[in-house]
């Protein structure tokens, strides 16, 4: 499991960026593409494509992970 911090979020073409809060982390669901775009569960619950460079990736240990993806789970 891998995680990241919204850092940004700013209009990019017809990408809605309003489910994203800046400081928050996601749980990344897939990594970057060719295109640079990852996929996160974002505010809304459901996991949408965004510019990576809106994230910062975040290093948490194995257990912490765990922990918060189950949290990030039920909170939905």
């Amino acid at each position: 499991m891998s995680f990241v911090v919204c850092i940004e979020k700013a209009p990019f073409g017809d990408f809605s960026t309003e489910d994203l809060t800046v400081g928050k982390l996601y749980e990344l669901v897939e990594e970057s593409d060719l295109h640079g775009m990852i996929r996160i569960v974002d505010d809304s619950g459901e996991d949408y494509l965004y510019p990576e460079k809106f994230f910062a990736p975040v290093q948490i240990s194995t257990e912490t992970a765990e922990r918060l993806h189950k949290a990030l789970a039920t909170a939905v």
